[in-house]
């Protein structure tokens, strides 16, 4: 235990890396992931809104970006994320690929979400007279909520997993830490401890998730 106190503050340091990613990643990935998975939802086919040749062009973009591993991904877009962050080393630049990542992923679920909302629900939304702002946000995002916070967390720890891959660029994080003062320096017990640490935070992150998803089950 000795070598892991005197680790300690750049454990804490990698910490704060990992939450800081998660923070931004989360934003962004929701911000955009939201909105694409709805309309993918709104213009598939039989959908009400049903356009199929955007809806093969923007399922195609979707299904591509998600078949690509992370790693690969990462290091595919460098030119990319230099553009947006003005480089391609550090915390920040993680965050790029990061949501890139998650953003299609974020998407898809969002989708299937929605198709699982009652039709019944919708059309009688629409039978009133309900525009499709009110029915986006009052009946397809307010039946889907418990199913939209599980997102969330299915998110959450797809991103402890792929932040763990962050050292490759330099990104730090909590995976980082367990690979560059763990595995490359032989010392297996800073790499256990580590470990435990992750497994922790995924649960975490798992029963808080459970927890706010079935609160927002109307159904329970």
């Amino acid at each position: 235990m000795e070598k892991i106190y005197e680790l300690m503050p750049q454990l804490i340091t990698a910490f704060g890396q990992t939450f800081y990613m998660g923070f931004f990643t989360l934003t962004i990935s929701a911000g955009l992931g939201i909105p694409l998975g709805t309309l993918l939802y709104l213009i598939r086919p039989g959908s009400m809104f049903e356009h199929r040749k955007i809806y093969w062009i923007l399922d195609s973009l979707v299904n591509i970006i998600r078949s690509f591993p992370f790693l690969i991904l990462m290091i595919a877009i460098i030119p990319f994320t230099r553009l947006i962050v003005g480089t391609s080393l550090g915390t920040n630049a993680v965050i790029v690929p990061l949501s890139i990542s998650a953003i299609p992923d974020f998407a898809r679920l969002i989708e299937q979400i929605m198709l699982d909302v009652n039709r019944g629900v919708i059309e009688m939304a629409e039978s009133c007279g309900a525009t499709t702002f009110q029915i986006v946000t009052k009946v397809l995002y307010r039946e889907a909520r418990s199913g939209i916070a599980n997102t969330v967390t299915i998110i959450s720890v797809l991103f402890v997993s792929y932040s763990t891959i962050a050292g490759v660029i330099g990104g730090g994080g909590i995976g980082d830490f367990a690979i560059r003062y763990g595995y490359y320096r032989y010392q297996p017990e800073v790499m256990f401890f580590t470990v435990i640490l992750i497994i922790m935070l995924v649960q975490i992150i798992q029963t808080t998730g459970r927890i706010i998803s079935t609160a927002l089950d109307k159904r329970v």
